[in-house]
């Protein structure tokens, strides 16, 4: 079957609430005989197999959602989807369902209000309310019955859920569960597990409060736990009242508040515990159960804040010395599950919660726990730190200022975060990467606040700079006191690459604090001695380090490097890695591209004077060809400046010349000798001064000599040449004669390459942009004469392409001119 529209995956869903996929094939509908209707085949594209035969159920609910997919119950916890490959697949197959069950193909689940039948419809509204059965042991089996069918349809759920408030239908039941109990009626209490958890699926909060009521919530928790799915009851009561046990760190006086905090914890307990799995249509229907937990939270939370003798008490208690370590453990757990759940109030809630916690001093208290030795407790205060960085890292930048001018560096709240960070005991760190992202939010400027009397970023980067950046980057410095890490086990390799991470944050981020703080310090010398670290990743920290900072183009970090000759680690990895192609090649590889690239020049002049004899054998990639011919084109500028000053010169006419007038452009013809660029070449007129030509043709020609010699060398490295210059590293010249007797009088240059004569030059036939000898001869009024060329620089491009396929034409009077000289 190659029909695409009818192409689907078969998903069912697990205990753990996932899809599993259970193949893919082709669904067709069509009459079972077996199942005595009309039932859903898929039949599995590789083998033909039978991947799901599913009867059309009249009262199943199938639902349709985003378009392509088909969702519904087989059985109790026993969920199945088919996901079309395509919309029109979807849609035939919700046709076929609806034609069974009678419904309109447009709605998107087939069991709802909207979809009763005309005579259901009718009875529903000619009867007031819904009359139960009289609450009886002989009658749970009818009562059970009655609830699971109201479940599908919205007016006998709700019909159910007033008969069932108006009677104090709940308690009576709940009374019956004794007596089931007492009798051992195994059926009675399965039919009890049933109408409960129905009641639970009616999604009424006025229903939640009767059951969850401090009389009943345990007798429903014990109604939960015969589940006829099950060999044998659970003992959810045993462990509520036996094993779970409630600890007043701090007295609290209010029995409401006591009464909520217990009553939190048994729904909670409830939802995730005791209540099945809910289904695909049965997960909506608990959103009110979700909905009363949350406010019930946020209650606790606010009654909590308001009551300042209990918070006085626990921050008093906390920061006590003669606090026992287990009453400490158990105080600051108990702030640390306060703090969790503020989490579930709304802004401005959880605004007036933390200024209310930083008013009663949780700074300086979390500041006294994290100096202890106990572990766990320090492990709670740190979350509960990340919380208030979370929240507000301005208030704890202010804070962290402050106690700087009353305490030594090693107390400081900041230092002592570091310090816990580089003592992580989990082999994986995972506590001292949560701390290194809590101090990357603080030291970073984009949330730091910029007001008209001071600015934050520059105080703060001024005090962590002084006071803390010595703490951080003490590992570092104690790790590279030689040519090689001196420990390099697994653990302290990680420990070192998140201190290298935020350090390379600082740089990015950061302006002159961290610059100072790395050429005083000699900090990179100190990192690229980690290049030699036999752990990949670490060795690349560092390289990415170095490639932060070059980066940046400045001069003083170029200057930093050069003088310290720490490119020497970075060729060195790179030649002791060799010929593998792997990620260290490619990253020192793209380093010195961005150097090449963005031509920074005293990097490429440091790299080719003291690295190009380890480097010149590598030839897979151009970078360093690249590197030395951009060397020797910064060179050849040094020995010739007059051809340096040519080209500015030019440049700067040539920026002047479209504001004049055509009057102006005759004298500056004249007065400057200066022309047009035509097709990207940089060319001037001659001089009154024969011999100022020679000066410039003379190193030109020297240049020329030398280039010829190595050409078969760079042959590789040099693209090709064009007019425009633009892909070619290399240099260009051209020459151009007025007349015949200034071409017969330059003679000795016509044989240059480059000139009129010679082959693949610009200006010669058959090369690109050539013109006819005819053509030539018209160019000598209309456009050159007598014209010198000049050394085509690439970075000379930006100011070549507004000059691009533009010929300008001399004006008459310039002819004239020309003919009568």
């Amino acid at each position: 079957m190659t029909d695409t529209r009818r192409r689907v995956k078969v998903y069912t869903l697990n205990e753990d609430r996932q899809w599993d996929d259970r193949g893919t094939g082709h669904v067709s509908s069509c009459y079972v005989e077996r199942l005595k209707g009309m039932s859903l085949l898929v039949r599995a594209e590789s083998d033909g197999s039978l991947l799901l035969e599913s009867k059309i159920n009249p009262n199943t609910a199938y639902q349709k959602q985003q378009d392509t997919l088909i969702v519904w119950s087989e059985a109790e916890n026993y969920d199945l989807a088919l996901s079309f490959q395509e919309k029109a697949g979807c849609d035939e197959i919700w046709e076929k369902i609806c034609q069974v069950q009678g419904k309109d193909p447009s709605v998107d689940i087939t069991q709802d209000l909207v979809d009763e039948s005309e005579e259901e419809r009718f009875d529903d509204m000619s009867s007031p309310g819904l009359e139960l059965p009289s609450c009886e042991l002989s009658r749970l089996e009818e009562i059970a019955e009655l609830v699971a069918s109201s479940l599908p349809s919205p007016l006998r759920r709700e019909k159910l859920a007033l008969a069932l408030e108006n009677e104090g239908y709940i308690k009576k039941l709940l009374e019956i569960f004794h007596v089931c109990e007492d009798l051992e009626n195994i059926e009675g209490l399965h039919h009890l597990y049933e109408i409960i958890k129905g009641i639970f699926l009616l999604n009424r909060t006025a229903l939640f409060e009767v059951m969850f009521s401090e009389e009943c919530i345990m007798d429903v928790i014990g109604c939960l736990e015969y589940d006829p799915s099950l060999s044998q009851s659970r003992k959810h009561r045993e462990f509520l009242t036996k094993t779970a046990k409630f600890k007043e760190v701090i007295p609290i006086s209010d029995p409401e508040l006591k009464q909520k905090i217990h009553q939190t914890y048994r729904v909670q307990y409830i939802q995730d515990m005791v209540l099945p799995t809910p289904s695909v249509f049965e997960e909506n229907m608990l959103s009110t159960l979700h909905s009363f937990i949350f406010f019930n939270k946020v209650e606790i939370v606010g009654m909590l804040q308001e009551d300042e003798k209990f918070l006085t008490d626990l921050f008093a208690q906390l920061t006590d010395e003669a606090t026992d370590e287990e009453k400490r453990q158990e105080l600051v757990n108990f702030l640390k599950e306060f703090c969790a759940f503020s989490q579930t109030l709304q802004p401005q809630n959880r605004d007036a919660f933390f200024k209310t916690l930083s008013n009663m001093g949780i700074l300086p208290a979390l500041e006294v726990i994290l100096g202890m030795d106990d572990a766990q407790v320090r492990s709670a205060a740190t979350d509960i730190f990340s919380y208030l960085v979370e929240y507000n890292p301005s208030m704890v930048r202010e804070f962290v200022m402050q106690e700087a001018q009353q305490n030594d560096d090693d107390i400081l709240l900041i230092n002592l975060i570091i310090e816990h960070m580089i003592c992580d005991t989990d082999p994986e760190l995972g506590g001292a990467v949560l701390l290194m992202g809590l101090l990357r939010t603080l030291v970073d400027p984009e949330n730091m606040l910029a007001t008209a009397n001071k600015t934050e970023k520059t105080e703060f980067l001024g005090f962590f700079y002084k006071h803390c950046m010595h703490v951080l980057t003490a590992p570092l410095l104690a790790n590279t006191t030689e040519d090689k890490p001196s420990k390099d086990d697994f653990q302290t390799a990680q420990l070192l690459a998140l201190i290298l991470e935020l350090l390379t944050f600082c740089v990015e981020h950061h302006t002159y604090h961290i610059k100072n703080y790395i050429i005083n310090k000699d900090i990179l010398r100190r990192v690229l001695v980690l290049m030699a670290s036999k752990h990949a990743f670490l060795a690349l920290c560092a390289l990415r380090f170095k490639r932060k900072i070059i980066g940046l183009k400045d001069e003083f970090y170029n200057r930093y490097i050069m003088k310290s000759f720490l490119f020497e680690p970075v060729v060195k990895a790179f030649l002791n890695n060799g010929s593998r192609y792997n990620l260290m090649n490619s990253a020192i590889i793209e380093m010195f591209e961005f150097i090449r690239v963005e031509d920074i020049k005293s990097l490429t002049a440091h790299v080719i004077e003291n690295y190009w004899k380890a480097l010149e054998d590598v030839d897979y990639v151009q970078t360093f060809k690249g590197l030395k011919l951009r060397f020797e084109q910064q060179r050849e500028r040094q020995d010739n400046p007059k051809l340096d000053s040519m080209r500015s010169i030019l440049r700067n006419h040539r920026y002047r010349r479209d504001a004049r007038t055509l009057e102006d452009e005759e004298e500056m013809w004249f007065n400057t000798d200066e022309d047009d660029m035509e097709d990207g070449e940089a060319v001037v007129p001659p001089s009154d001064k024969p011999k100022n030509d020679e000066d410039i043709m003379d190193p030109i020609s020297k240049f020329m000599e030398r280039k010829k010699l190595k050409e078969s060398e760079e042959k590789e490295v040099l693209l090709k040449t064009n007019l425009s210059g633009r892909q070619s590293p290399s240099f260009k010249l051209s020459f151009s004669g007025g007349t015949k007797s200034n071409l017969t009088s330059q003679s000795s240059a016509s044989n240059l390459p480059g000139s009129p004569g010679s082959p693949g030059s610009p200006g010669s036939p058959g090369s690109p942009g050539s013109v006819s000898k005819s053509a030539s001869q018209m160019a000598a009024i209309t456009t050159k004469g007598g014209l010198v060329g000049l050394v085509d620089y690439p970075d000379d491009d930006e100011e070549d392409d507004e000059d691009e396929d533009k010929e300008e034409t001399l004006p008459l009077s310039k002819k004239a001119k020309l003919e009568s000289s």
